[in-house]
């Protein structure tokens, strides 16, 4: 392979790739910057009312949970590193129908964090008195007002056309970003730990665990999981980095470590810096009603008005820094559904910077439509992490079935003990996804009907010999999933009938994931369909070592 293919050149056929120019600070940046944003400035008010102190259980197996997840990730970005891996790698186990239904969830969820990134940073900023006194950003009930609605579109612009102008840029921009992302988090812990912490406030309130178990679940898709989103960035850009099978890994895996410890020191301030006069009786108003900025609250408490004011800067710089990345993430996820064609072909048109033009301008469209039906931050996030799960869900079934159908290849990275992490991931995700609650998984289940219709749409429009085959047969296990957990939801005890009895709902969505796991695994595409549409797409995509790192039938050179 040429030098200039590899840099993102034109290949000789004329065709124009994707630039790699994206080193391993980049990649871990990217999917740390993503783990770092709104979720940091406003979850741990949410879990701790809803859990009390035992919050920090949650945010353990929030962190236990998706570690798994981030590994399995891991694994296939370092072996297929192609851009907007999360569809990608179910299109090589399953075909094009799997690969649609992962991406068209992956894209759905990704698009809707650059407008609830917004969100988050009008909602800090409507706190501030000398901006709210001369301009109201949000109504009483959330919704955006008309000027809140402007400043909006004005970040959606910004995100836009920095992503437009290239993915250094984009990158670079983001290693500032999240360099001072991190730094404001680590600040505020050290501020709040030495000037404010009562060891009492741990089991105040009701004890440590005041709402129990169900509390410690219910905390998960209030914020938790939202919050430790975002590691598989590195993955969704992979195929604009230098040495993909070198870095992915080790940028996933530093970038969730980071996030974690970072996350639950911050939990920790924050119940510790609290007024114990206020918890002398529940949960319920920790630092003030209807109070959006909780740091910045108690850092005024304590006496640190400075640490105020730049916690209300960062609460523009985290948000936006996320929002950024994420646009790209959703661009790139459109332009692989593009490159399969299961959605319209223009979605893989890349401009001169060697991005992919119109899938950003879409991205940018259906953030902006975004305000409108969902019109605050929390309202959001719930739909967001019921999506997350699902997307999450279909790599370590993925990584299982590539493992057998495509073992031979060079794996840079691999998960330790696959065969038993694999489907314990997939259960993790499906647990993440029936704690999301009923309200949630429904909507997400008309979502994923909506995306077939437009699936249908772009067959009909695509020539009948460019069509390809769907491999239906292989994708049999995926609706039975879908329609089974939302039922599971339905009469669960999480915004369902509660008819399920504790503990046993949770019974039944372990055994029900273990199911569908192993009888997805044996749908998989056999080996050379498996070989084929990878050395398609590594082509394609200008893969380094793509023509000597195919394995699968084949049995190619392992790289």
């Amino acid at each position: 392979m040429s030098k200039a293919a590899v840099a993102g050149s034109e290949s000789a056929g004329g065709a124009r790739h994707l630039r790699r120019a994206v080193g391993f600070w980049g990649l871990m940046f990217l999917s740390l910057g993503s783990i770092i944003g709104s979720g940091w400035l406003l979850g741990a008010l949410t879990t701790a009312v809803i859990a009390g102190p035992a919050s920090l259980l949650s945010w353990v197996l929030a962190a236990a949970m998706l570690a798994v997840l981030a590994l399995a990730h891991a694994e296939l970005g370092a072996t297929y590193p192609i851009a907007g891996g999360t569809a990608r790698f179910p299109f090589f186990a399953f075909g094009p129908l799997t690969g649609f239904t992962a991406g068209w969830m992956s894209w759905l969820r990704s698009v809707l964090i650059s407008p609830i990134e917004v969100e988050a940073t009008l909602s800090y900023l409507d706190r501030i008195g000398w901006i709210h006194d001369r301009v109201d950003l949000l109504n009483p009930n959330g919704t955006l007002t008309t000027p809140g609605l402007v400043i909006g579109t004005v970040f959606m612009m910004l995100f836009t056309v920095i992503n437009v102008l290239g993915v250094r840029l984009m990158s670079g921009i983001n290693s500032v970003t999240a360099v001072f992302k991190t730094a404001v988090p680590l600040l505020t812990v050290i501020v709040l730990m030495t000037l404010s912490f009562h060891a009492s406030n741990f089991t105040a309130g009701g004890g440590f665990a005041p709402h129990g178990t169900h509390g410690v679940f219910a905390a998960l898709p209030a914020g938790v999981v939202f919050a430790l989103l975002g590691f598989e960035q590195a993955i969704q850009l992979a195929g604009e980095a230098r040495n993909p099978q070198r870095d992915i890994s080790r940028a996933v895996v530093v970038a969730m470590a980071v996030g974690t410890a970072l996350y639950l020191l911050l939990q920790i301030a924050f119940i510790a810096a609290l007024d114990p006069a206020v918890l002398t009786r529940s949960w319920d108003n920790p630092v003030g009603a209807g109070n959006f900025g909780p740091y910045a609250t108690l850092a005024t408490a304590v006496g640190a008005g400075w640490l105020a004011t730049i916690l209300y800067i960062d609460a523009v710089i985290s948000p936006a820094g996320t929002g950024l990345v994420y646009m790209a993430g959703a661009a790139r996820l459109s332009y692989a559904m593009g490159r399969e064609r299961v959605l319209p072909r223009p979605l893989t048109q890349v401009g001169r910077s060697r991005v992919p033009v119109v899938s950003t301008l879409l991205a940018f469209v259906v953030g902006e439509l975004a305000f409108l039906p969902f019109p605050s931050w929390q309202a959001l996030v719930g739909l967001v992490t019921s999506a997350a799960a699902i997307m999450y869900a279909f790599a370590p079934v993925s990584l299982h079935a590539l493992r057998v159908r495509d073992g031979a290849r060079h794996r840079p990275y691999r998960l330790p003990a696959g065969s038993v992490m694999a489907p314990l991931g997939f259960v993790f995700a499906n647990l993440i996804f029936y704690w999301s609650g009923y309200e949630a998984d429904w909507k997400l289940g008309i979502a994923a009907l909506l995306g077939f219709v437009f699936l249908a749409l772009t067959r009909l429009g695509t020539p009948a010999a460019e069509r390809g085959v769907l491999r239906a047969r292989n994708a049999l296990w995926v609706w039975p999933w879908l329609i089974g957990m939302i039922l599971i939801a339905r009469f669960g005890r999480y915004g369902g009938t509660e008819a399920l009895p504790d503990w046993w709902d949770l019974a039944i969505v372990i055994v029900f994931s273990l199911a569908i796991h192993y009888t997805a695994v044996r749908l998989a595409m056999p080996p050379e369909a498996v070989d084929a549409a990878v050395q398609h797409e590594e082509e394609g995509e200008s893969v380094p070592g793509a023509s000597s790192s195919s394995g699968g039938a084949s049995g190619g050179a392992t790289g």
